[in-house]
């Protein structure tokens, strides 16, 4: 089908006029008849994964500016066909020069639902997090870097509720596997390794207060002891591998191990810990989750 009459062409000198403006079509926002499907409201609408290099706070009182990822939503009520996307971008970008930190995501979020009229709203951001980490035993240091979200919730009651996620990964040296390796040392003086992997702890905590996540991370090294290394001479490696023979663990020890931590700290409201063994011996993941146990809290 050839279509007549319709130039071909970018004309880049063209102005819109606001009637020129007012008059081009919106149906997002137009009448419930528009609705496709069943008219009920939908708890999150919005945009994932629009990038921003923002900056955060530390404890010695530096900015660290970090490509973050953010996904913004609001909720939509029934009757309304759809929102205008690009307000979401458009209000996130007022706060652009600012500092980051959960209280922070509060003013985000009130202004998403005066912008969008909605009732709700949801937001995070994702980024990756660079702290200096010295090896065990040489005068070697290096970035470890840790992926991070903060996440923020404002209901019809404009009441607020932040959480911070933080995934901490430590090596986790098998307490049965080190029994069974000695054993078969010591009575047929046969060669035995103990297996040990990489291990993951997924923490969300549901703040009373702020908390840098400096902070977050002392804790769960405080909890776990054996963090992955950035830079490694062989003595740094042997001093792990003594201090995976001093803090075995089963997963299930893992978890208790930040619950430990976590419960004691009152900046923390509530948590829930999924600990993720990625085992050397299995072919599958041994895994543990812990929660605090607030009534109707995280689970």
């Amino acid at each position: 089908m050839i279509t007549t009459g319709v130039k071909k062409f970018y004309d880049p000198t063209f102005v819109v006029s606001e009637q020129y403006l007012n008059s081009l079509p919106d149906l997002q926002n137009g009448p419930a008849s528009l609705i496709e499907g069943a008219n009920v409201p939908i708890q999150q609408v919005g945009i994932s994964n629009f990038k921003l290099p923002l900056r955060f706070p530390t404890p010695d009182g530096e900015l660290l500016t970090l490509e973050t990822s953010i996904d913004g939503y609001v909720g939509l009520d029934a009757g309304k066909k759809g929102i205008n996307m690009g307000r979401i971008m458009r209000t996130f970008y007022k706060f652009k020069d600012d500092v980051f930190h959960p209280d922070k995501l509060k003013s985000v979020l009130k202004a998403y639902k005066t912008d969008l009229d909605s009732q709700t709203a949801f937001l995070r951001l994702s980024f990756n997090y660079p702290m200096i980490m010295k090896s065990l035993r040489s005068d070697y240091e290096g970035y470890q870097y840790y992926r991070v979200s903060l996440e923020g919730r404002i209901d019809e009651h404009n009441r607020v509720t932040s959480f911070v996620h933080l995934d901490f990964e430590y090596s986790s040296a098998c307490p049965c596997s080190y029994e069974l390796a000695e054993h078969a040392r010591e009575t047929r003086d046969i060669a035995a390794i103990p297996h040990s992997q990489r291990s993951v702890a997924n923490i969300t905590v549901q703040l009373n207060e702020e908390i840098f996540v400096d902070d977050l991370v002392h804790l769960c090294r405080e909890a776990l002891k054996t963090e992955t290394q950035v830079i490694v001479k062989r003595e740094d490696e042997q001093a792990f591998a003594e201090m995976n023979g001093a803090y075995q663990k089963f997963v299930e020890d893992a978890a208790r191990l930040m619950y430990d931590v976590l419960n004691e700290d009152e900046r923390i409201r509530d948590f829930v810990v999924r600990c993720a063994h990625l085992e050397s011996l299995h072919s599958h993941d041994a895994v543990s989750r812990i929660c605090k146990g607030v009534p109707q809290g995280l689970r």
